[in-house]
């Protein structure tokens, strides 16, 4: 399979029109079989590629104490209790950082205030926090998201994630659609028989079919 992929991923770099600005590589999910709406079948899924997303990923991390300290030399915004209610009574705050931000991480005591002061904005966007478990290390954490990309279906037969960026080169691309359609296909209920197709893309390329 590596070689198709690597295929299509060449294909679609070569026919990508010069652009001056440093473009994502992107792939389409169509699956098929499905009944999406039940929420059992959707896909929702974190995914630590290999040669990592090829872009900055903006992660936000809830911690006090020692946590908080450690956190501010790898994450983007570290939050306490007290700013964590100052955006339960900002709604327009918490909806932009919730849009601006990839990943959430939480020390798991401050889950239960995260879901009463920000559950209303931070659920529907599938954005709930990964819990921080006191024996995890939050610098460790942090890094390994930032390689990490989410498969989210929702209730929709075609959705989008990213696998990289143009300057990383076939090669490393192809390592990361590869381990996703492995992971995508142990997940689905039949299998690579619940994929009808995927495609990879340039942001503002031509998408070329990678064959399952």
């Amino acid at each position: 399979m590596a070689d198709t992929i690597q295929e299509a991923v060449t294909l679609a770099l070569d026919d990508a029109p010069e652009r001056n600005f440093r473009e994502t590589v992107d792939i389409a999910i169509n699956l098929r079989d499905l009944d999406l709406n039940d929420p059992s079948n959707r896909i929702d899924e974190s995914v630590v590629l290999p040669a990592g997303t090829g872009q900055e990923t903006q992660i936000v991390v809830f911690a006090e104490g020692e946590t908080a300290v450690r956190a501010e030399e790898v994450a983007d915004e570290v939050l306490d209790s007290d700013d964590l209610e100052d955006l339960g009574d900002d709604d327009d705050r918490a909806k932009d950082l919730a849009d601006d931000t990839d990943f959430f991480v939480a020390e798991a005591n401050l889950m239960q205030d995260i879901g009463r002061y920000l559950g209303t904005v931070l659920g529907p966007r599938g954005k709930m926090p990964t819990p921080l478990q006191p024996d995890d290390d939050i610098v460790e954490t942090v890094n390994r998201m930032k390689n990490t990309v989410q498969l989210r279906s929702r209730d929709r037969r075609t959705f989008h994630t990213r696998v990289g960026a143009e300057d990383m080169g076939a090669d490393a691309i192809s390592d990361n659609i590869d381990v996703i359609i492995r992971r995508l296909e142990a997940n689905l209920e039949k299998g690579p028989l619940n994929i009808d197709g995927i495609y990879v893309k340039t942001t503002m390329g031509p998408a070329k079919e990678v064959p399952v």
